[in-house]
């Protein structure tokens, strides 16, 4: 596809007119392929550029697309890697639109990831004044007691903010480990394992399995699937759409 200017695509998009939308681009709120673009001339190809506006991937005459991925082990959560690492975007080749990760699982973490090209809907399920639900199965070392999980509920301090569970459920213990299930409603950066760090135990395997109304299910782990029209429509109105 040709290249057009910046702003023209930012116009075509709906995010504001061609004058407004190059006074965003030199206010540094417009980023090309992850990085922030001032030039008031800059170009783009908008079949195989990434633009994003306050973090949120632009859509240009495309139609929505929305998927979810059971996310691999050692699997970034992002478009590319410049060190040639698998990207989520590797598992997701048969999707013939152009759709980005929503939200980040670290490189270690397994499970659901949602993939779209909504750049309102991927804001409003990543933004914390939304609350939207994550639900972790985590086996980490050591028995976690009732009290460890009491902490855990009533709030931790991480970084100087409070990060707390909304539920924990100890599903089982064995020798030298402990399987719970533990649901958050912001998802900072590694928070689950932060949390958990906290109270003296380790995690040892992560796996997300349902954001918001969504769920893993038995989805295998490298592929995606289609979200139903049902999915679909319950996700937008856990964020108010």
């Amino acid at each position: 596809m040709k290249k057009i200017r910046l702003q023209v695509a930012l116009a075509k998009a709906g995010i504001e007119s061609r004058r407004k939308a190059a006074e965003l681009i030199a206010s540094g709120r417009v980023k090309i392929n992850g990085r922030v673009i001032r030039q008031k001339g800059a170009r783009v190809d908008c079949s195989g550029d990434i633009i994003t506006f306050d973090g949120r991937p632009v859509a240009i005459g495309e139609e929505k697309a929305y998927y979810v991925l059971n996310k691999p082990v050692s699997t970034l959560s992002t478009v590319r890697d410049d060190r040639g690492r698998k990207t989520v975007l590797d598992y997701a080749k048969k999707i013939r639109s152009r759709v980005y990760p929503v939200g980040r699982l670290d490189k270690d973490t397994t499970g659901l990831i949602v993939l779209t090209n909504d750049g309102e809907l991927t804001y409003r399920l990543t933004h914390p004044k939304f609350g939207i639900e994550r639900v972790y199965v985590a086996t980490v070392a050591g028995e976690l007691s009732e009290r460890d999980a009491a902490r855990l509920k009533k709030g931790i301090t991480l970084d100087g903010r409070t990060a707390r569970a909304k539920r924990i459920t100890i599903n089982k213990k064995a020798d030298g480990f402990t399987e719970l299930s533990v649901s958050i409603c912001e998802g900072r950066k590694r928070e689950i394992r932060k949390m958990l760090d906290a109270v003296g135990h380790s995690v040892l395997k992560l796996k997300r399995i349902a954001y918001g109304p969504l769920r893993l299910g038995d989805l295998k782990e490298g592929k995606s699937r289609a979200l139903t029209l049902s999915e679909t429509r319950r996700l937008k109105r856990s964020v108010g759409l």
